[in-house]
């Protein structure tokens, strides 16, 4: 009884966190309009994370506002690399 007590529990808090993930993936972007003046209709994005893959304009993922499938296939920039930061030389003349 107790076991099955506690693995409702469990089941009912896995649920809750899947939901409100899946509800906070998504932002609500007010309407603007561009320099050229442009006005752009408000609309819904997938939040903000870096990911170009988790994106829905990318391909194949679709979005579930519009039914539309995504069409970038590359990202329009070079992802940063890390590199190691160089330090100048130890110099052991006089040291």
């Amino acid at each position: 009884m107790l076991k099955t007590a506690i693995l409702s529990l469990v089941a009912v808090i896995a649920g809750l966190a899947w939901s409100s993930e899946s509800q906070a993936a998504d932002t609500y972007v007010r309407g603007y309009f561009r320099h050229s003046g442009t006005y752009v209709q408000p609309h819904f994005r997938s939040q903000p994370d870096g990911n170009f893959y988790n994106n829905y304009s990318t391909y194949p993922n679709v979005n579930p506002y519009t039914g539309h499938i995504g069409t970038h296939h590359f990202p329009s920039y070079t992802p940063y690399r890390y590199s190691a930061p160089s330090y100048p030389a130890w110099s052991y003349y006089g040291y």
